[in-house]
């Protein structure tokens, strides 16, 4: 019987990836193979690459049409409205300059072509991050370094550092590289070697900076291996096999890039910049009969990663993940049964590599049904003479989910849908500390004011850092104009003319967001209800309709906000930002973050103080995280979670899966405990 259930788990998930290839090609669909030939054709002409002209794309992606034409085509319902322009931008390096390049489908030409020439430049590439490590793995004085500290250079493996801005009036297109020795371990990021520093100019792929400081000693490889077939007894907690399997087949349709379930509707995307990108998301109303809209475009815009060393090894190790890595780009393979459960669907990427041409990479994003005992609702009612009244219906949800690993963390991004109208936003953090040798095995030993740090593992010190997600999420709350509203709880002393023994209550003090400067948020300072509402809907009985935004725990920037790599994360000075709709603004660090210098951020778009009552408006939600590592993270951190929702308030006339039907049960095996 589980060799059957296997088979038929394989056969829906084949069935369904017939299914999802669709000719037809929506305003948002990420570019196709073809559509990236067309790409690398049509700019391959202008400029060809030879000896003396170097030509690389940093990023490819589809150029956002006009907001205004896809709704017109949306709302139609795709009838008699012809689709927006398809385009696509593409970033590129052009002999140590940047372009910014815009090509249109229908005509096979470029369109728009300009040079850049701000502050900042556009995101690393793959080859070019290889290229580097191995430049700096074959230079003479880098190989002399390993020698005299009695290093085996087939034991060397060098990664990529962006290096940051501090203060610099010029910043060209450098890395720095560090340098890990392995000795027999494959965990890399657990042995730096430290006392280097390594400097790598990207367009001349030249090095231009070695200091060797000489600094150890180099902390042991004992205890840093995680491969479960390496690793030996007494072994951790057993647990039971366990599968999941809808014998039905599962719940939702994939129509091209179009998802179908329950009341649910949306389109996904993949972008080597934001990764996984939900668009269009609208919920069926039983009562109204037809779709109403809630969410536009959401996705990822930036990870602020800081550590808190300020030492010449560690200061500039401020990384902006998505701008000058690619959150997309870093994506990976998922595992099916480990990443994602036995119904999960399994979803590939094509992008394009840094000569242009088209690459694959397979199963970039999961999406599967959820169960896992919780419950929607219930209720027991025992109040009614000669009766006992129990309703209860689990919760099932619908998961996207894809996993990025940029360095030494992998973070876990799930998208996840409900019937009740709710959408989670969650982030996991995994994978290995970046961490720095020392001379201490026990606390006893330590003689500095800080190590910054803490003592996970003989001679290693788990650096304290940050992590601050920021998600950029274009609302449109059954249409496009839409305000923001925060509900202050206030208490409130009882008049005395109330003939009541209670002392005091607590109400809310409504106030509807004017300009920018009116919606920044910092959470936690005081309690009260942030919440986007469309103010020309109202239910029957009065009540705007909206979202309201439940956070997780918050964590903000302790930074001073004079300190750079602060000035270029400002976006993470507030929780919570609300700006008027733009095309342009989808960055919070900017369009070009890697050593950039904070003049192009969400901070600096918000000082315009703009109109945002009653306009199309876009929340940017921040997920912070302070990380003071601990020796349980160690050799590999166990996944930290955290995240946000968004949830109706008032947006239906009453819960909206009250008439929602139990599941189905199925008989399985029964699950009773087993002495081993």
């Amino acid at each position: 019987k589980a060799m059957a259930l296997f088979h038929f788990t394989i056969f829906i998930i084949s069935s369904i990836f017939v299914t999802s290839s669709s000719s037809f090609i929506h305003p948002f669909d990420p570019l196709t193979e073809t559509e990236l030939r067309l790409v690398h054709n049509v700019i391959n002409k202008r400029y060809p690459v030879g000896p003396k002209h170097r030509f690389t794309y940093q990023y490819v992606g589809l150029n956002e049409p006009d907001k205004s034409l896809v709704m017109s085509w949306h709302s139609s319902r795709h009838h008699n409205v012809k689709p927006p322009p398809r385009q696509a931008f593409v970033i590129a390096r052009e002999n140590g300059k940047t372009r910014e390049i815009v090509v249109d489908f229908s005509s096979r030409a470029i369109v728009s072509d300009k040079i850049y020439v701000g502050n900042g430049n556009p995101m690393l590439t793959t080859d070019e991050q290889q290229a580097a490590t191995a430049l700096v793995l074959k230079f003479k004085p880098f190989r002399d370094s390993m020698t005299r500290r009695g290093l085996n250079m087939s034991e060397v493996v060098v990664t990529s550092s962006t290096m940051g801005w501090f203060g610099e009036a010029k910043t060209e297109r450098l890395i720095k590289t560090i340098p890990f020795y392995l000795n027999g371990s494959v965990n890399t990021y657990l042995r730096p070697i430290e006392g280097m520093t390594i400097i790598v100019n990207l367009d001349k792929m030249k090095v231009t900076k070695f200091k060797d400081r000489f600094k150890g000693p180099l902390p042991k490889a004992n205890g840093t291996e995680y491969r479960i077939s390496n690793l030996k007894p007494p072994f951790g907690p057993s647990l039971r096999d366990a599968i999941v399997f809808q014998p039905d087949g599962p719940g939702f349709k994939i129509d091209g890039h179009i998802v179908r379930w329950a009341n649910w509707e949306f389109h996904m995307s993949f972008d080597v910049r934001a990764g996984l990108i939900i668009s269009l998301a609208s919920i069926f109303d039983i009562d109204m009969n037809k779709y109403r809209q809630i969410l536009y475009k959401g996705h990822l815009s930036e990870m602020f990663v800081p550590y808190m060393d300020p030492s010449d090894d560690w200061y500039f190790i401020t990384y902006l993940d998505c701008g000058e890595f690619g959150c997309g780009q870093a994506a990976v393979s998922l595992e099916p049964y480990t990443d994602c459960p036995a119904n999960a669907v399994f979803i590939d990427s094509i992008f394009a590599g840094q000569d242009g041409t088209p690459t694959k990479k397979s199963n970039v994003i999961c999406i599967f049904e959820k169960y896992a005992g919780d419950i929607m609702w219930r209720h027991t009612e025992a109040e009614v003479p000669g009766l006992e009244i129990t309703e209860v219906r689990p919760d099932v949800s619908l998961v996207a989910r894809t996993v990025t690993t940029v360095g030494n963390y992998d973070y876990i991004v799930d998208y996840e849908f409900k019937p009740s109208g709710s959408i989670k936003f969650e982030v996991g953090l995994t994978g290995v500390l970046e961490v720095k040798p020392v001379e201490y095995v026990h606390t006893s030993e330590i003689k500095e004011d800080d190590i910054h740090g803490t003592i996970v593992a003989d001679n290693t010190v788990g650096v304290n850092h940050d992590h601050f997600v920021t998600f950029r999420l274009d609302l449109d709350i059954d249409g496009a104009e839409n305000s923001f509203i925060r509900n202050e709880l206030v208490t409130k002393r009882t008049p005395k003319s109330v003939n009541t023994p209670r002392k005091s209550y607590w109400t809310t003090n409504k106030k509807t967001a004017k300009t920018e400067a009116d919606a920044r948020v910092k959470l936690g300072l005081r309690p009260e209800e942030l919440v986007v509402v469309n103010p020309n809907r109202k239910t029957k009985h009065g009540n705007e309709i909206g979202y309201r935004l439940l956070s997780g725990p918050v964590a903000g920037p302790l930074l001073d906000q004079d300190d750079y790599p602060q000035i270029r994360a400002a976006f993470t000075n507030y929780n919570v930002w609300i700006t008027p709709y733009n095309k342009s603004e989808v960055w919070a660090s900017g369009l070009f973050a890697d050593r950039s210098q904070g003049d192009d951020t969400l901070n600096v778009w918000s000082q315009r103080n703009r109109e945002i009552e009653k306009k199309d408006i876009v929340m940017w939600y921040t997920v912070g995280f302070h990380h003071i590592p601990c020796q349980e993270d160690f050799p590999t951190m166990p996944t930290l979670a955290r995240g946000f929702e968004l949830r109706p308030t008032n947006f239906f006339e009453q819960n909206p899966v009250l008439k929602t039907k139990p599941i189905k049960l199925t008989k399985a095996p029964k699950c009773t405990p087993k002495n081993d």
